[in-house]
């Protein structure tokens, strides 16, 4: 019924859109005499928000159709290398061979927006790395006859794409895929596989939710699972070729992560009313990308989010060494040969502080030196994989740690990383890792 009264309040809004639309082009007609005055720019600018508030967004587009190498501009490509049902591998594939660039999957969150969310993260990396991406769909989309989808697929799936991209490929998991990543290289482990990851760099992840818990922590401890399969779970409503397959909707889950920064977002759209009052168009071009981005969201299977819930924010499975995927034990003290890059937050709300890092605690048969750490200071959940302070501060770290620990330019795997530091070099120096 939820996602029904969402439907119909979506639709309810089309007559008031278009009044304001037509409002805003008489407003704006080159023939009005009060165009630029004071007053009417504000009845403007109010119109042009209420539209913005009121769309609904689909996936964006990536928008990465050139890469600069050196000075060169260079064409990308976009190819589907496996097509899924719930994902489909994407190659940006850059016209300009570049054979010892090391090969990267970059695992987007499953969360609730599309995996455009870490187009900055792709962006960054392009340059000098062969870039994979998990492009997950929106599961509305999917018909309910198809297969269904939970925590272990997701596994599954990450299996298969190493096996597809070969030995010596680099992995980042930006946030909710730290967890099925860190499984997926302990079963690779487990078994002697020889598609094992070189690397695996885990950005803002919850693999122990049990260290400085946040409110999104607090939220899944304080109900049960049956709280969150009866109050968050519904079933998709027609036109969608998803009708009746159960979701956990993306409409919940912004409105939860808006929630927690309302303040925040509603001095953000004040200041996007100024700047569009003053005709400051360029400010207000940028946050009108970043909402766009933010405000477009996509239905979850309801398996993998009850699941997830479940076994990563209320057993702690992982870090207990209870966690089974299929019939698997996930053990990651098996975990000898992947080197691991913990990536934190100072100011992140979503993965608390440690949260990350004891991915570090729970392998204790890694060599140290194949373990770093980076608290990066000032910067919030979203600033860890995009905008300038990932491009300034956290991706230089990155790229220097595959680079150390890739084995195709012969560098020894448990080198230690100068730019990083390893774990234990990092917990003397103190928390501080953004030098």
């Amino acid at each position: 019924m939820l996602y029904y009264l969402h439907e119909m309040s979506r639709l309810s809004m089309a007559p008031a859109r278009a009044m304001s639309d037509g409002l805003r082009m008489m407003l704006n007609h080159p023939m009005n005499p009060m165009t630029n005055t004071p007053m009417v720019r504000s009845i403007e600018s109010a119109a042009d928000i209420f539209e913005h508030l009121t769309r609904s967004y689909g996936k964006p587009n990536w928008g990465l159709d050139s890469t600069t190498i050196g000075d060169v501009e260079v064409a990308v490509e976009q190819e589907v290398v496996i097509k899924r049902t719930y994902c489909d591998l994407l190659h940006f594939k850059r016209a300009r061979e570049r054979p010892d660039d090391p090969k990267l999957l970059i695992v987007a969150p499953l969360s609730g927006h599309y995996a455009t969310l870490v187009r900055g993260t792709v962006e960054t990396m392009l340059p000098d790395h062969d870039v994979f991406v998990t492009d997950w769909r929106d599961c509305r989309m999917i018909p309910v006859t198809d297969d269904r989808f939970n925590l272990n697929d997701y596994i599954d799936y990450l299996i298969d794409f190493l096996h597809v991209l070969g030995p010596n490929t680099h992995i980042i998991a930006v946030c909710q895929p730290s967890v099925p990543a860190l499984a997926a290289v302990s079963v690779m482990s487990a078994w002697g596989d020889n598609c094992l990851p070189a690397t695996l760099t885990m950005i803002g992840g919850p693999i122990d939710t049990r260290e400085s818990p946040t409110q999104v922590n607090k939220l899944a401890k304080e109900n049960s699972i049956e709280w969150f399969e009866n109050n968050v779970v519904v079933q998709v409503p027609p036109p969608y070729p998803g009708v009746f397959r159960k979701v956990y909707p993306g409409f919940i889950q912004l409105t939860n992560f808006i929630a927690m920064n309302y303040d925040r977002h509603l001095a953000s759209y004040g200041e996007l009313f100024d700047h569009l009052v003053r005709g400051d168009d360029e400010a207000a071009d940028k946050k009108r990308v970043f909402y766009e981005e933010y405000r477009a969201v996509m239905d979850l299977p309801a398996e993998f989010y009850l699941q997830t819930v479940k076994t990563v924010f209320q057993e702690h499975e992982l870090p207990q060494g209870k966690m089974i995927a299929r019939w698997h034990p996930v053990l990651p003290e098996h975990i000898t040969r992947t080197a691991l890059l913990c990536i934190e937050g100072e100011l992140d709300d979503i993965s608390g502080i440690g949260q990350t890092k004891a991915a570090l605690e729970i392998t204790p048969n890694l060599p140290d030196e194949m373990k770093a750490y980076h608290l990066a200071r000032d910067v919030g959940h979203y600033g860890l994989f995009n905008g300038g302070k990932w491009r300034e501060r956290i991706a230089p770290c990155v790229k220097q740690f595959i680079r150390t620990h890739d084995h195709r330019i012969g560098s020894n795997p448990g080198r230690k990383s100068a730019a990083v530091g390893t774990w234990q070099g990092a917990e003397r120096r103190g928390p501080r890792g953004d030098r």
